[in-house]
């Protein structure tokens, strides 16, 4: 008994409580927007990791279609197939967030003892991650990233294209040259 008490405690003592878990996206996924963040439009979204700073993927739609800085966010069109559709794109934080209980049981030890507390600051942990989440929408505005519109497979291949060229390209203006056939 004495064994599980101090089993118990050390794993009590040496862990964290995680509150919050970013997830992982690295390969992308199709999610509705609001279940994955509160404040992106209730559609249908691929939402993927983003590892460079921020505004790079602005940065990348501005080059790669030449907008102009102008509506580079909303309603970018492209083509798939010879049909034009509409790209919009949202840059969206996820915290991992955890509470450190050695640092408590530190303090809570030292108040016990009439000292003040010194590791405050390190009771809570937070990391974030950012996330791109693309919608896709057709001429008449129908979410084409939903499961039942035609054509959503060569959608998702186009989009999933498109996102591991800007995961690869560091000069923006390589994605507007044509592709050699070598």
């Amino acid at each position: 008994m004495r064994v599980l008490v101090l089993f118990v405690s050390c794993f009590i003592f040496t862990s964290c409580i995680p509150l919050s878990i970013a997830p992982n996206l690295e390969d992308g996924k199709v999610i509705r927007g609001k279940k994955f963040k509160r404040k992106l439009p209730n559609r249908y979204s691929y939402v993927f990791t983003d590892p460079k700073n921020a505004d790079e993927f602005y940065y990348y739609i501005n080059t790669k279609y030449q907008r102009g800085n102008t509506n580079v966010e909303d309603n970018t069109p492209l083509l798939i197939d010879g049909k034009e559709y509409f790209i919009s794109f949202y840059e969206a934080e996820k915290s991992t967030k955890t509470i450190n209980l050695i640092p408590l049981a530190i303090d809570a030890a030292r108040s016990n003892n009439g000292n003040d507390p010194l590791l405050e600051d390190i009771y809570s942990s937070r990391t974030g991650t950012w996330y791109i989440a693309l919608m896709v929408s057709d001429i008449d505005y129908k979410d084409a990233l939903h499961p039942d519109y035609i054509g959503r497979q060569k959608i998702l291949a186009h989009i999933e294209e498109l996102k591991n060229e800007y995961l690869r390209t560091s000069n923006y203006n390589q994605a507007i040259l044509p592709k050699s056939t070598d």
